[in-house]
């Protein structure tokens, strides 16, 4: 970290939390608003949008024109130098390969033992990009920005290439020799002192497979650690008196309340979530009921941003809350402190809201809130007759038992590490030395265990604490199964021949048991013998096997019961969360993701500890000042950030930061948070301090970043309003404004995007989707926090009302506008920036000598200039992920969205062979088929029936900044207001 004293010229002066309060009393800001900085008005904030974007134009006089154009021409017939690419055919032509044509294959990538079904897309041998599977329900042919991302960790040059003993290379015939010599060893003793911990899997193959090594060592003992899971199996284990899996149904549910769940952000099960409601929000657009989300929470999160109502309250009062639902619900007493009256009223006006709604909606817990919120969640659902409607229940996706024994958790591993029972450790995909916490000192213990295997993706933190290091395959390049969110088995199958002396985890199991030979495909077949060889290739080539969803259960809910109020401490509360972009650290080395603005700060490249505005005002900070954050005898530095809505006394600390061995990208990023978390309390500890230490770190963040000029960029509609027909140009909003330019010709068909802020979710997936689809370079966070990252669509987050506590905000994705009048395209001197037959706004790469004079034209700032060439050093192996129908720029040219002009041209191609036009949605740009809620639609504005003028015909449909006259042909539809539960209320 570049730590820097405050005295620094760059350290920010310390909000006028004075000012933003007078303005927004005032009101003399704009409705929305996206930064603290912009809020407030700060000098300095202008003086970075205006060294941005600057106006140059009544600056420049014409030699300064003709001077800066003939540096340019210079630096264009340099870029003319570059070294020339080099193409190798096949010698013989695969069967089925044509070139140019992409192959697809359906497969499987996992997330925290969730499978996530995919389609991956192959140039020639080489996946290139990995779209949702559109046959399975789970996906429904969408993604996330961590799926688009496993395609650059396959191609990850840190990955571990070979076996290593003691650090140092080594081979899997000498592994094998450990491994007979260590089964003779167990065989003696019925596998005493074998310990296995494994991270979290759903996979029926391993499940087989630690089974039969039960059979064969009944002594061995096997763990599980999934270092952010939460508590929920706990809970129902709880509740119903075994572990059950809950299956959410959004897209059932007119209401929805969720006490600290933020389901909609980075998880294992978002994705279904996300298009579950998404479907919700569709319906009820079209009159099909309601979509009312609220959200009572503590820390800012992506479900909450959506949220029509969103409460803020202090981790500690988060039972009170639940209780006094309960009691308005006919569910027992209420708390022994009573809320306040304004929200207590609140509570029993959605109480009778949700009777009235009984069987359709939905109350959620988080897996992280308290076990006896969540049991008292459970006990509601199924008061109000939500079993089986908007919620079912199932067995556990994520298995929890093998053979007879039913796993154990790390701290049990601890406690059998220090009664010496532990002659041999097995640990395999997960990487505890990194996420345990710090009170358990598993750093020290495991020099206490006489022999230590790690198996992993990479050689990290844990790996460094063995004898021996197994490199196993990445989801794309070997052979797998594993379950989805709704149980069903996903078949993973290898997009390419695996890069490295690397296997998979079911054939180091079976080596491990003996087999000289292992075969992952054959591990799996066995696993799945009852299928016939039809039924199996059909099982490949969809993705998954049929009917084998885990069917709902009957069950009754316990009474709830409540654990005691904690005692009232003077200190501030810690909130543990897993990173919005890195999760736990296991994604830490992807550069798309550490660039990837978070959805709610837009930070990049770091981890920050969340403070509340009047926590920021109290301690006189401002963004970036490191903090002392002191529990007990341990201590955290890290820089603070203010989040608007955030707790008061409460401080959120963000995983994944802080490793030392992560790979080039990420290792001593950031902090770690390990120190302050313990076993007994993972995610929530009280009596801690906030010191400042007078130092401060400068942070990239995208927040303030590309802010237009004019008129409001969100635009919201009460509901009663929000869907009115009104009269209208049928591509246009508005009258083209009078302009000394020649109208451009009518042409079909003609491109144009609509996007519905009330559908998006803010959660990057389009982001990365059009990174892994455009060829889009990472910059590093120096550049970043200069605005120079290289994103073709950005997604702004915008904030409405007090900084305490807003009430609204909401995401829009910017992409380029396609205009029809672009005044990039006028002010371009070399006409690399032209007007497309099919309305296209495009971009010449080898025309463009880089004036960057399109830039300071574009009102809405999506152009992106190349200063530096950004692919030249790119390892091999990253080349090869590259789509090979993109051109890979370089310096000194400027790019932007496209429109995914490829896609077009090959749909264009694919119909002039058939001789017939192109259907409506058989073009799908990247960032289209990503969104999980189909927020974005793309077609053709001259075609009446098409999907991408639903919508354009109502009252919150609008341009951004359409008041210049350069009608762009992407527009947007407005947030859709509801009405309060209570009348007058914040």
């Amino acid at each position: 970290m570049h730590i820097r004293d405050e005295t620094d010229p760059q350290h920010p002066a310390p909000l006028d939390w004075t000012a933003i309060r007078e303005r927004l009393e005032g009101e003399r800001g704009a409705g929305y608003w996206r930064s603290l900085e912009q809020l407030a008005d700060e000098p300095a904030f202008a003086a970075f949008v205006e060294a941005e974007f600057p106006s140059i134009a009544p600056q420049m006089d014409r030699r300064r024109f003709l001077q800066v154009m003939g540096a340019s021409m210079a630096m264009a017939g340099l870029a003319g130098c570059s070294e020339p690419e080099k193409g190798v055919p096949y010698v013989l032509q695969p069967e089925k390969i044509i070139p140019g044509e992409a192959q697809w294959y359906a497969t499987t990538v996992t997330f925290a033992g969730y499978a996530q079904p995919v389609l991956g897309r192959t140039h020639v041998g080489r996946p290139t990009k990995l779209e949702g599977n559109p046959d399975h329900p789970v996906s429904r042919g969408a993604s996330t920005a961590t799926i688009q991302a496993a395609i650059l960790q396959l191609y990850d040059p840190d990955r571990s290439q070979a076996p290593r003993f003691k650090g140092v290379p080594a081979t899997w015939d000498s592994f094998q020799l450990e491994a007979s010599r260590l089964a003779e060893r167990l065989d003696g003793k019925a596998g005493r002192g074998l310990h296995v911990l494994i991270g979290a899997t759903s996979s029926p193959t391993l499940q087989r497979q630690f089974s039969e090594m039960l059979q064969r060592w009944p002594e061995a003992r096997l763990y599980r650690h999934e270092p952010f899971e939460g508590d929920h199996y706990r809970t129902a284990e709880r509740t119903f008196g075994r572990a059950l899996e809950t299956h959410y149904r959004f897209d059932a549910a007119e209401w929805v309340l969720s006490f600290e769940h933020d389901w909609l952000g980075l998880g294992p099960r978002e994705l279904p979530h996300a298009v579950r409601w998404g479907e919700r929000k569709r319906l009820a657009a079209k009159g099909e009921g309601e979509a009312r989300l609220l959200v009572v929470e503590s820390v800012p999160t992506l479900t909450g941003a959506k949220a029509s109502e969103r409460k803020r309250i202090e981790p500690e009062t988060l039972q009170a809350y639940v209780q006094a639902l309960s009691a308005a619900l006919g569910e027992g007493d209420g708390p022994a402190q009573p809320l306040p009256v304004e929200r207590q009223r609140w509570i029993e006006a959605v109480a009778n809201e949700l009777k009235a709604r009984a069987g359709r909606c939905l109350i959620t817990a988080g897996e992280r809130a308290p076990v006896a919120v969540q049991a008292a969640v459970h006990r509601l659902n199924q008061r109000l007759g939500n079993v089986g409607k908007t919620l079912t229940y199932s067995e556990p996706v994520v298995w929890l038992e093998a053979g007879n024994q039913r796993l154990g958790d790390l701290p049990g591993l601890v406690e059998a590490i220090r009664g010496d029972q532990v002659e041999a450790l097995l640990m395999l995909e997960c990487n505890p030395v990194d996420t345990a916490p710090a009170d358990l000192e598993l750093e020290k213990l495991l020099d206490e265990v006489p022999l230590r295997i790690h198996a992993g993706l990479y050689y990290d933190e844990t790996a460094a604490y063995c004898h021996w290091h197994l490199p196993l395959t990445h989801d794309l390049d070997g052979w797998q199964d594993a379950r989805a969110a709704d149980g069903s088995v996903c078949l993973g199958q290898p997009l390419v021949r695996t890069f490295y002396s690397s296997r998979t985890l079911s054939e180091v199991l079976a080596l491990m048991q003996g087999d000289l030979n292992p075969d992952g495909r054959a591990e799996l077949r066995k696993t799945w013998q009852s299928l016939d060889e039809s039924a199996w290739r059909q099982a490949l080539e969809r993705g998954f096997i049929e009917n084998t969803a885990l069917p709902p259960l009957a069950i009754e809910a316990a009474p709830a019961t409540w654990d005691a109020e904690p005692a009232s401490d003077e200190g501030l509360t810690l909130r543990f969360l897993p990173d919005p972009s890195v999760w736990d650290g296991r994604l830490a080395n992807l550069g798309w993701l550490q660039e990837l603005p978070k959805p709610i700060t837009k930070l990049t490249w770091d981890n920050v500890i969340g403070v509340a505005p009047k926590l920021a005002e109290e301690h006189g900070l401002s963004n970036g000042d490191l903090v002392r954050v002191t529990l007990g005898r341990h201590v955290v530095i890290g820089p603070a950030w203010i989040m608007p809505g955030h707790a008061e006394r409460t401080l959120s600390l963000y995983a994944g930061y802080g490793r030392t061995r992560a790979g080039r990208v990420a290792d001593r990023l950031g902090y770690d948070i390990a120190p302050l978390r313990t076993a007994g309390d993972p995610w929530l500890r009280r009596g801690a301090s906030l010191e400042k230490t007078g130092e401060f770190l400068p942070l990239a963040t995208t927040q303030s970043h590309h802010i237009p000029h004019g008129k409001e960029a969100i635009k919201s509609e009460p509901r009663d309003e929000a869907y009115r027909k009104v009269p209208t140009e049928p591509l246009y909003l508005f009258e083209q404004a009078k302009t000394l330019y020649p109208p451009t010709p009518p042409s079909e068909p003609v491109w144009g995007m609509t996007i519905d802020l009330d559908q998006c979710i803010g959660c990057n997936a389009c982001i990365v989707a059009c990174q892994a689809e455009n060829n889009i370079p990472v910059v590093g966070k120096e550049q970043v926090a200069m605005g120079r990252n290289m994103h073709w669509l950005r997604v702004d987050h915008y904030y409405k009302g007090d900084p305490a506590e807003p009430e609204s905000s909401a995401f829009q994705p910017v992409p380029c506008m396609h205009c029809e009048q672009a005044p990039c395209e006028v002010g371009c001197p070399v006409n690399a920036t032209v007007h497309g037959p099919d309305g296209l706004n495009e971009q010449i790469y080898n025309r463009c000598i880089g004036t960057r004079t399109c830039a300071s034209y574009c009102p809405y700032k999506v152009r992106r200039f190349n200063w530096f060439d950004w692919t030249g050093d790119d390892e091999p192996s990253i080349q090869h992920q590259r789509n090979p129908n993109v051109t890979v720029r370089s310096r000194g040219v400027m790019e932007k969205c496209t429109y995914c002009v490829q896609r077009i041209s090959e749909a264009r191609i694919a119909a002039r062979i058939e001789d017939r036009p192109v259907a409506d949605g058989e073009v799908q740009t990247a960032c289209q088929q990503s969104c999980p809620t189909q927020a974005i639609v793309f077609g053709d504005l001259s075609d009446p029936g098409a999907r991408v003028r639903e919508g354009r015909d109502t009252k919150r449909h609008y341009g951004l900044l359409e008041e210049l006259g350069t009608r762009p042909k992407t527009t947007y539809l407005g947030v859709v207001e509801l009405p309060k539960i209570v009348e007058g209320e914040p």
